[in-house]
């Protein structure tokens, strides 16, 4: 049985967000990716308190494409260390489950 995710990532821009989230869709490693913007991160970057406007996207994908989304935002994004963080989707509707396998390699 085929696992499904959402793939949580910040970042700085939105042309980035909709640089590698039209990446992922194009190449079938996403059925979709929401791009949230103007959120506000505070983090420590190098022993100071950061606060940044960020744009997180929100990308649905199988499990199985994690390693592969993984390693493509890293050659995209702008950050030195980006946030990617899988999250499981446990609950979701048979029709959308079977829409995201449809638009994935």
């Amino acid at each position: 049985m085929t696992k499904y995710i959402i793939i949580l990532c910040n970042t700085n821009t939105k042309d980035s967000a909709e640089t590698i989230a039209t990446y992922l869709v194009k190449e079938g490693l996403a059925a979709c990716v929401n791009i949230i913007p103007k959120l506000t991160s505070i983090y420590k970057w190098q022993n100071k308190i950061e606060k940044e406007e960020e744009f997180l996207m929100l990308i649905k994908t199988k499990k199985e494409l994690f390693n592969q989304i993984k390693e493509k935002i890293i050659i995209l994004h702008p950050y030195e260390i980006p946030e990617i963080i899988s999250i499981d989707i446990t609950e979701a509707s048979f029709d959308y489950l079977k829409w995201i396998n449809k638009n994935t390699i």
